[in-house]
Formats: C-alpha cells, structure tokens, sequence
C-alpha cells in the first residue's frame, strides 16, 4: 500500500470562520492550552468552527514520551494554580453543554496533578451546572488513589485511552501499559461512572489482534469507545502502517456493538472528544432504550 499520500477519505476542514476565531481569541485571553492545537489533531478546524476545543491542563509539557502523540515532552514549568478558574470561564463563554479536559502526564508531581483535575472540575460545575463534563486523563501510573481523587469531583464521563493493541503498547505509548490502563478504567466503572476509552488503527496492529482489544474493553464494561486512525505527526514519531479503509471501521463498529459496547464511534478522523457530545447523547439514548426494553421484557 502506497502510504506516501493520504487517501481521499482523510480530507480536514481549515480552520476558518467566525466560530473558529472566537474560540481562538477565547483560548489566547484566558491562556489556555488545548489538545487540537498541541497534539496536531486534524478537526481543529471544524471542532473550533462549531464553537468547542478541547482544554489541555497542567500545562503542554508532558512527562511521557510516547512515540505516537505530538505533544512536547520535557520537564514541566511550576503549576498554575489560576487555570482551574479560567477553564471554567472559557467554557461558560463558549455556552457549553458538553465540555472536554484533558492534561499532560505530570509524573513528576507526587500526586500526578489529580488535585489539579479534580479542583477543574468543581471549578467547571461550579461555573456551568449544565454542562456535562468529559474527563480524559492519563493513568496516574496505576494509581487508584489518585484515580479516586478525580473521581470525588463526579465527572459525567470517564476516559481514559488504550491508545493500541497490548503487542504496541511498550514501542507506542513507552511508559504506559496495558493492564495498567485496564485497571484504571476498570476501577472507575466499579465506582458507578461511564467510561470511556479510545485506540488508533493503522501502527501495525493484526486483526486479531483488534479484535482482541475489543473484546477487552467490553469485559471490563467499558461503555464507549473510539477508533480512528493513526496519523504521523512527525518523521521523527512511529511510522504509520496503512490507511484504513472506511468499510474496516464500519466492520469494526459493529463488532464492537455486537459485543456489548454502549458506543462506537469508528472512522478515519474519529479522535476521543470529536463530537464527545453527540458520543454521550448517544450512550444515554441507548441506555434509556435498554431500560424501556428490559421493561417490556419483564
């Protein structure tokens, strides 16, 4: 397969409008990080022109060097203690009813920066009682006490991503591990909260081996996951495999809802806060309709 050009599926919209610029003036003003902007992703231009982004706390420096994502990495500045505020202002300005945070990895910090995420999220409900909040943070190196720390502020969901199958986890994601990940998403579900995880094709994995992963996530209850495509950020980051086919992403949504999955969202430029609030609309639908179905069959 001919890599060296991407296929015509894979089209971005450019950044452009009014919608794009407000939230563009809105994320310079109140200093604000974002993943679109830090991990390159390819829907800044239609995420931003609907009028959403994705925040990026604990500053754009992470500890990790993980060999498929764009992010810097180094040794990160002091925290800031304001940015809570200012996240949950920008989100109040931009009228969100669904609002994504994400963070860097802060191993450094004796407690991850779970303080930090959890201080976001009061701060965020505080500001915006309305609006549901999506959390996608990293693994707290296994830490389940940490874990706990975020989940004491009562996020609406819970992410946390695979990222890939378990052979690609040490070469792709470097200090991660797969049963790390598992644990923590595991540890969430068992305290009541919808979760959520996410993985890339396209870096080399075999079939079986996705279908593997999936089958994973679906026994550890998991109720929504994305699968997109892997794109290189640099020559310098793993090399992409292939170009997914759009009919293999079909194929794989439907695997993954046939073995129980509340949610999948599957396709080339899917990424874990694309369209996060239809993604919830979605899974609340579908649990309402077991619900009145689990009813009727009683």
């Amino acid at each position: 397969m001919d890599i060296s050009r991407k296929p015509s599926w894979l089209r971005a919209k450019l950044p452009s409008g009014p919608g794009y610029t407000a939230v563009r003036k809105l994320v310079d003003d109140h200093q604000l990080h974002t993943v679109c902007q830090s991990a390159q992703c390819p829907n800044l231009g239609e995420c931003w022109s609907r009028g959403t982004a994705t925040v990026m706390i604990l500053g754009n420096i992470c500890t990790r060097s993980c060999n498929f994502c764009a992010i810097q990495t180094g040794r990160p500045t002091e925290l800031d203690l304001g940015e809570p505020v200012r996240v949950a202002d920008a989100v109040a300005k931009m009228g969100l009813r669904h609002c994504v945070i994400t963070s860097v990895a802060r191993d450094e910090l004796n407690d991850g920066g779970a303080s930090v995420w959890a201080a976001t999220i009061r701060a965020v409900r505080d500001r915006n009682p309305k609006t549901a909040i999506e959390v996608l943070v990293p693994d707290f190196k296994g830490r389940l006490d940490l874990v706990d720390v975020v989940l004491s502020a009562k996020p609406d969901i819970f992410n946390h991503n695979l990222e890939t199958i378990e052979r690609l986890q040490r070469p792709v994601r470097v200090q991660a591990r797969y049963d790390r990940s598992r644990s923590v998403l595991r540890h969430a579900k068992s305290r009541g909260f919808t979760t959520k995880t996410g993985i890339m094709l396209g870096l080399g994995e075999l079939k079986e081996e996705v279908e593997q992963t999936l089958r994973d996530i679906a026994s550890d209850g998991t109720n929504i996951l994305t699968i997109g495509q892997y794109l290189q950020p640099t020559p310098q980051h793993w090399k992409i495999d292939r170009w997914v086919h759009p009919d293999e992403f079909v194929a794989w949504k439907e695997f993954g809802l046939n073995l129980g999955i509340g949610v999948v969202e599957s396709g080339a430029m899917v990424r874990s806060s694309y369209h996060a609030d239809e993604q919830s609309q979605k899974y609340t639908g579908a649990e309402h309709l077991n619900s009145v179905n689990a009813l009727a069959e009683a």
